[in-house]
């Protein structure tokens, strides 16, 4: 039975791609702030989950909590990095923009750094981090999210490289998702907003065919391609 840890599982993308997993026979360990939702969901499958709550801004205890955890799984052969956390700012507020690069970039390497050494150490492993399409450019309405998602995007990237060079058998896996409904999309004009179960189905394919990059939902790619094409001038406009 294989193993596997998510980060933020309380809700959202990280608790349904959890619901996959145990349905394809992993052992999960699930993870989170909210102590209470996540013994909810263990409540569910009391013999496939296994809960540790912190936060993942801490990142004195997220090492020690992650040893923990991959201890009673017996193991671990993929972890997921679903928490994350943005907001509109369109005013700057420094606090706002604190938060999110104490969450998005900080804890999320201290987190994908674990990972990927204890991965090399037993030559085998499968790191997988929600990003997102909006680390493709910037954005004037949610500065530090974007800025922060272009980070994982590039230092997912990196660890593929470093990977590589290792000649092991790790994979690592940058899932891009456009719109989903949850609580992290916000703001007016959202198309192409995909269910939560549509996009968890979608990255576990991703994450079974073991992909580098995965837009979710799939069209997203369509977009991501223009983005990357609009001229500068023309998207400092917009």
């Amino acid at each position: 039975m294989k193993k596997a840890i998510i980060i933020g599982a309380t809700s959202g993308i990280g608790k349904g791609i959890a619901k996959i997993l145990v349905d394809n026979d992993y052992k999960v360990g699930i993870t989170g702030r909210r102590t209470e939702l996540l013994e909810e969901l263990k409540s569910q499958n009391p013999n496939s989950y296994y809960t540790r709550s912190f936060d993942i801004t801490d990142t004195k205890i997220i090492v020690e909590n992650l040893e923990a955890l991959t201890t009673v799984l017996g193991g671990l052969d993929l972890l997921i990095i679903s928490s994350g956390t943005g907001d509109l700012n369109e005013k700057l507020d420094f606090e706002i923009e604190k938060r999110t690069v104490e969450t998005n970039v900080m804890g999320f390497t201290c987190i994908a750094n674990w990972a990927f050494n204890y991965f090399e150490n037993q030559k085998s492993g499968h790191l997988v981090a929600i990003s997102s399409v909006g680390g493709l450019r910037g954005s004037g309405i949610a500065p530090a999210y974007n800025a922060t998602k272009a980070y994982q995007v590039n230092y997912l990237e990196g660890l593929r490289q470093k990977a590589r060079k290792l000649n092991q058998q790790i994979y690592v896996t940058d899932i891009r998702p456009g719109f989903v409904d949850t609580d992290m999309a916000k703001g007016e004009g959202q198309f192409w907003v995909a269910t939560v179960d549509k996009a968890t189905r979608q990255i576990f394919e991703a994450i079974k065919q073991k992909k580098k990059i995965a837009y979710v939902t799939k069209r997203w790619r369509i977009i991501a391609s223009i983005l990357k094409r609009v001229p500068r001038q023309i998207y400092d406009r917009m």
